[in-house]
């Protein structure tokens, strides 16, 4: 096991939680075109008949938008060697956030999905905050 800032443990581990968002929804297109059928190319006016699995599919896009905007952040800690208690629970609140917004949103479950969003988005702005030196 590699000895990990707590800021890397995170980003890892959403990076991983990210990186396998993408099979419950491709299961489900399986079920619904069958195998060939999902690995085929879908017609322009395609969308899931499952709604969870079309939900899905928006969280996992979004997660993919907002780790181009953690990544680089939590890396610039660890490289600057500005990690403290503070940016590691930042950085674990970024990950339990974006987790419920996944869970959240695939369920359509639309207040708790933007708050999830919200407190994700906050633990983001304070590793940049805490890399300018403003807090």
């Amino acid at each position: 096991m590699q000895n990990l800032s707590p800021e890397l443990y995170w980003l890892t581990l959403t990076a991983l939680m990210t990186g396998l968002l993408w099979i419950p929804y491709i299961l489900q297109r399986m079920v619904e075109l069958g195998i060939m059928g999902a690995l085929g190319n879908l017609p322009q006016d395609h969308f899931e008949k499952a709604p969870w699995a079309m939900r899905l599919k928006q969280a996992h896009a979004n997660a993919v938008e907002n780790l181009v905007v953690f990544a680089p952040l939590a890396l610039a800690v660890h490289i600057a060697g500005a990690g403290n208690a503070a940016t590691a629970t930042a950085c674990a609140i970024y990950f339990f956030a974006r987790l419920a917004h996944v869970v959240v949103h695939a369920a359509g479950i639309p207040v708790v999905r933007t708050l999830a969003f919200v407190i994700g988005w906050l633990a983001v702005v304070y590793l940049a905050l805490h890399l300018l030196g403003w807090i």
